[in-house]
């Protein structure tokens, strides 16, 4: 395994080629995206364990995506049975992704941990789902201030698991590892990651307008039908986000023995 280092325009090239290859299975990637969503979900609502373990299935979740966007890639469809990849990939990839879920759902609630010294921990109960968001308290300083301050913690967390769960799938990198490498091939290609994320946020304000004037045509003519609309736009967009993200693993890092992730353009 090789770090690469890639120049800023790749940014681009990742955001296109995910718009690529979601145009490839738009329906499979966008019900696979949906149902790891549902999976997590419904392991949230478990008791006692139930918030925890949705925070642990997320590198699973990701990686299924990005396994899905490797399958598309190839012109092959990505089927739900992927959602059970970590349990027919060996004991050895399990464990490590098992580590990885652990340690994300702890570095997350020390993150809600630290942002509850700013408001007593109003921001963290309302980000769980465990207390309602009113217009004045979101316009306390103090919650925002909490907000803020998990926000600017969240960016390295995610850089540290940027690409762990693909190193632990397609490398068989033990976790602390994979986290490791993961935040320097995201510092070390910075550039191409700030040009990925501001074409993001481009890309998402074009998509926000857009739904926007569609929804009020929508309402004109299918009336409340039209929020359904919204949200399965706003789920394939989530879904070509996520089927980006193996573009920049596959640019990042050598190519792994086992020739499944997607190659250059032809």
């Amino acid at each position: 395994m090789k770090l690469h280092i890639v120049p800023p325009s790749a940014g681009l090239q990742w955001i296109r080629l995910g718009l690529q290859t979601f145009g490839r299975q738009p329906w499979a990637l966008s019900v696979l995206f949906f149902l790891s969503m549902a999976a997590v979900s419904v392991a949230s609502m478990l008791p006692l364990i139930g918030p925890v373990l949705a925070l642990a299935l997320l590198p699973t979740a990701s990686l299924v995506m990005m396994v899905a966007a490797a399958e598309a890639w190839q012109h092959r469809t990505p089927t739900p049975a992927l959602l059970l990849m970590a349990f027919r990939t060996g004991r050895q990839r399990l464990r490590i992704l098992v580590h990885l879920g652990v340690l994300y759902a702890i570095g997350f609630g020390l993150l809600m941990l630290l942002s509850s010294t700013m408001d007593g921990g109003e921001f963290a109960r309302v980000y769980l789902g465990l207390q309602p968001l009113n217009a004045e308290l979101a316009q306390t300083p103090s919650f925002q201030r909490a907000m803020w301050l998990a926000m600017l913690l969240y960016l390295p967390l995610s850089l540290l698991f940027w690409h762990a769960p693909a190193l632990a799938h397609w490398h068989q990198v033990s976790a602390l590892k994979a986290m490791f490498f993961s935040i320097v091939a995201c510092t070390r290609n910075m550039g191409a990651f700030l040009v990925y994320g501001l074409g993001w946020l481009v890309l998402m304000g074009v998509f926000g307008v857009g739904l926007g004037l569609v929804l009020t045509l929508l309402m004109l003519a299918v009336g409340p039908a039209a929020g359904i609309l919204v949200v399965a736009g706003a789920m394939a967009l989530a879904a070509v986000f996520f089927t980006s993200t193996v573009f920049s693993f596959r640019d990042c890092f050598s190519a792994p023995e086992a020739q499944e992730l997607p190659q250059e353009l032809p």
